[in-house]
């Protein structure tokens, strides 16, 4: 069971009386500006959980859309920038590269890399141009969705 900010800000000036001497009046106005400052922070936290600004979590300060730039990308978890997001930083987050892009409302095709970066891969591979074998893929799915299937009238007349 979660404890309520009063009892914490009890605890906190509680554990400070212990260590120090202090008069009345001083326990009530640490009392006080621990109790708010505990505020402050619930609502910080509070803020940060819904995607706003501050701290790690999904607020970093900046919208999923600009966290994808022409030279690196930042990782909305922890702030931090890289060129390409690895499996290795994700896992760090305990997260994979589909959580991470479901949580963050990413495409599921969406690379998790620099935008330089996805540019040049995708220019390697045009000049590396289609294999054979995916070639002769394309082209068979394109036969079969061009033919009518329409073979269930046929099956069952001769099985009759």
């Amino acid at each position: 069971m979660s404890r309520s900010l009063v009892e914490m800000a009890a605890d906190i000036v509680q554990s400070q009386s212990a260590s120090k001497a202090m008069t009345a009046d001083e326990v009530a106005s640490a009392l006080q500006s621990t109790y708010r400052a505990l505020q402050a922070l619930q609502g910080e936290e509070a803020r940060c959980a819904a995607g706003e600004a501050g701290g790690a979590g999904a607020g970093v300060g900046i919208s999923a859309a600009k966290s994808i730039q022409k030279n690196k990308i930042v990782c909305m978890e922890c702030g931090q920038e890289f060129r390409m997001l690895s499996p290795k930083h994700l896992k760090s987050h305990e997260l994979t590269g589909r959580t991470y892009r479901e949580k963050h409302g990413f495409s599921l095709r969406q690379p998790l890399c620099a935008k330089s970066l996805s540019e040049r891969r995708k220019k390697a591979g045009k000049e590396r141009g289609l294999p054979d074998n995916l070639r002769l893929s394309i082209a068979n799915r394109k036969k079969t969705a061009a033919t009518p299937k329409n073979n269930k009238g046929k099956k069952k007349a001769a099985k009759k």
